[in-house]
């Protein structure tokens, strides 16, 4: 099963190699595991998280691409869709099927079908566009939706602390 993985992870990191979407750079930690990935993300122009860079981490599983990877961001972050420690809840990443909650379609989550570029512009969507309906951070999720001027300066504030600044 891994073989059939590592061809995969292979295929796409060449992929985004040759056409890598605009904002994001990724492929695995070092050469040695392709199931270990880093990525940089720069906040969505127009948004609270513009200009900073925000680098995470992809775990891939053996059984790829049946089971979706983990994505976990490795600095900073206050945002409704990421948990405090990072982990990033996004349907994409959820696994494949029904939703035991009901909340999300099958449509929604984990397929095959979809890639680590997939992944990595459906997160890039979700810092612009949070969806506070389902939040992993239950504060940041109330400041988005109560105090967004407050919600703006803690994200502006973690755009400066990716940057060095």
């Amino acid at each position: 099963m891994a073989g059939s993985a590592l061809k995969r992870l292979m295929a796409e990191y060449k992929q985004l190699t040759l056409n890598p979407p605009e904002g994001i750079v990724a492929g695995p930690s070092n050469e040695e595991n392709f199931f270990e990935w880093e990525a940089l993300i720069v906040g969505p122009e127009g948004t609270c998280f513009e200009g900073g860079v925000f680098p995470a981490k992809i775990t891939f599983p053996p059984d790829y691409p049946l089971s979706p990877p983990k994505m976990k961001f490795t600095s900073d972050m206050f945002h409704p869709n990421i948990y405090p420690d990072g982990q990033v809840c996004i349907s994409i990443l959820h696994a494949p099927g029904d939703d035991p909650m009901g909340y999300e379609s099958s449509a929604e989550r984990w397929s095959p079908v979809q890639s680590v570029e997939k992944i990595l512009l459906s997160v890039v969507s979700m810092l612009a566009e949070p969806n506070d309906e389902s939040g992993a951070n239950v504060d940041a999720s109330k400041m988005w939706r109560d105090d967004r001027q407050q919600f703006n300066k803690m994200a502006r504030r973690l755009v400066r602390k990716s940057l060095g600044l």
